[in-house]
């Protein structure tokens, strides 16, 4: 039975960043992870929270978050333990 994890990127329409974050996470989309795409110029609390930090990947089983810019090399070794990708 494969769970699937749910991921929140938190970013903008007008950043080259967030596009680049949506191309890596491409390959793991529909392979075990979901992705949710928050705009946070939509809520004066994001954009206070998350303005400089964009892109922002948040794990929604931990509630971890990682700040863009990554490989999707970096992104693997942050999310082995719930991809099942243990040694």
């Amino acid at each position: 039975m494969t769970t699937t994890l749910q991921l929140t990127l938190f970013g903008t329409q007008a950043c080259h960043l967030c596009e680049e974050t949506l191309y890596i996470l491409r390959p793991l989309t529909g392979n075990g992870v979901a992705v949710r795409e928050v705009d946070i110029v939509t809520d004066q609390t994001l954009l206070e929270r998350y303005q400089l930090r964009i892109p922002v990947l948040r794990r929604e089983d931990t509630g971890e978050e990682r700040d863009g810019p990554f490989t999707l090399g970096q992104l693997l070794d942050w999310l082995g333990d719930a991809l099942g990708e243990e040694g």
